[in-house]
């Protein structure tokens, strides 16, 4: 009887570690036949992306037509110039909008640029295989920008094609630095006088030569709508720690191209990148109309910027965004500044701003000596460096003429607003 309880003991401590045993292989085999699963799916799904060519679905750009049609679509076409990479069997996903055949065109570099391309009968193109020092004695001051135009009936497809620039001058260097230093440029692209068709290239880094090969396309537009535009490129230099500066301008109006040969095969052409102080210096940098008033009692001189007229046209357009800004100087050191707010696109802007300015307390109360007043008039842009159309001093040792006479009145009649109007200076 003994000896049957003992097996009977023995049989249940056996049976628990059997079941464990059990259900661990189990979970093993589990375990096993879903890594074996997974990794078949996945080799499957490989094989079905070799040869997809994977894009976002990415929205066109609306771009709003000048005729007043229904906004059409602006992409950034393919360079015809550059091979696709598309795979075999996989067709672009811009075929069906952008029914434009490749084009004939030489790739602009600097081993094969002995190669002649086709010109207007209003510009050639230079582009013999000259040596960089060759080149800036060709060049403008500022260098030449080289684009290409085609224009496609069929889908009312404009492409313009920016090339390249040459000679360009760099940044912060001098006259003897000009060959060793290089700038990081970048152009903007805009079709006039409507402004909303913007683009640019990118930044082609520590060169004086830039190589672009980059195509826009601007879908929605006649060939009636071209002749009343202009293309305004504006070729910019990039600064990562403050705004960009602007190395110049080319505008090309479409009016003076053959559209119809634009039509028929591609047209190079070839400007000058032409300064945009040039504009300044035959425009005139216009008039400031300006009220001061001193109080000696209070220690404070006033400042009432009333308009400003006939400004110089900083856009194509024919408009400025202008602004001004109010130094104090004391023994020729500024202490204090002030500005107004920005007039959008206007020549003819209205401040109406006033602004007091508190004289250090150990000058006579009586007099201004060795306190005067710089305006600056400045042209305000979102991206680029805000340009200055002009300046203004009264007082000090550089004041003369209008304003000498403004400021011996304002400093020989306290507490009366005495206002004038001033020719605004380089």
């Amino acid at each position: 009887m003994s000896e049957n309880y003992e097996l009977f003991e023995l049989d249940t401590s056996v049976v628990p570690s059997i079941l464990g045993f059990t259900a661990a292989a189990i979970l093993l085999i589990f375990i096993y036949i879903c890594l074996n699963r997974l990794k078949e799916r996945n080799q499957k799904n490989n094989h079905k992306l070799i040869g997809c060519n994977f894009k976002p679905n990415i929205k066109p750009k609306a771009v709003r037509s000048p005729n007043g049609q229904p906004p059409q679509h602006f992409k950034k076409s393919p360079s015809p110039t550059v091979p696709s990479k598309l795979l075999p069997g996989v067709e672009s996903p811009t075929a069906e909008q952008q029914p434009i055949p490749n084009l004939k065109t030489v790739k602009y570099t600097e081993e094969n640029e002995k190669k002649k391309v086709e010109t207007t009968d209003l510009e050639k193109v230079n582009v013999n295989g000259n040596t960089e020092g060759q080149e800036e004695e060709n060049d403008g001051l500022l260098g030449t920008l080289v684009f290409k135009l085609r224009y496609f009936a069929d889908g009312n497809a404009f492409v313009v094609s920016i090339v390249r620039c040459r000679g360009l001058p760099s940044k912060n260097a001098t006259n003897a630095e000009k060959l060793q230093a290089s700038t990081d440029p970048y152009i903007k692209l805009q079709l006039l006088p409507e402004k909303q068709h913007k683009v640019k290239t990118r930044v082609v880094r520590k060169t004086r030569n830039p190589v672009y090969d980059e195509d826009f396309t601007f879908y929605g537009l006649s060939l009636s709508d071209l002749n009343a535009m202009s293309l305004h490129f504006v070729v910019l230099s990039f600064d990562r720690y403050s705004r960009d500066d602007i190395i110049g301008e080319v505008v090309c109006p479409l009016s003076s191209v053959n559209l119809q040969q634009i039509e028929n095969q591609q047209v190079a052409i070839s400007k000058e990148i032409q300064p945009r102080s040039l504009k300044i210096k035959l425009q005139g940098r216009g008039e400031l109309l300006l009220s001061l008033c001193w109080q000696p009692a209070a220690s404070r001189l006033t400042v009432v910027l009333l308009k400003a007229r006939n400004l110089p046209r900083m856009d194509v357009t024919g408009l400025a965004d202008p602004y001004v800004k109010i130094y104090l100087l004391y023994n020729g050191q500024r202490i204090s500044k002030k500005k107004t707010h920005v007039k959008k696109r206007t020549l003819n802007p209205v401040f109406n701003e006033s602004f007091a300015f508190d004289i250090p307390p150990n000058l006579n109360d009586s007099s201004l000596q060795g306190v005067s007043i710089e305006l600056m008039l400045l042209d305000w842009d979102r991206v680029t460096k805000n340009e200055v159309i002009g300046k203004l001093e009264l007082g000090g040792p550089n004041c003369n003429g209008s304003a000498l006479n403004h400021w011996t009145e304002v400093c020989n009649s306290p507490r009366r607003q005495i206002a004038e109007w001033h020719k605004l200076n380089e």
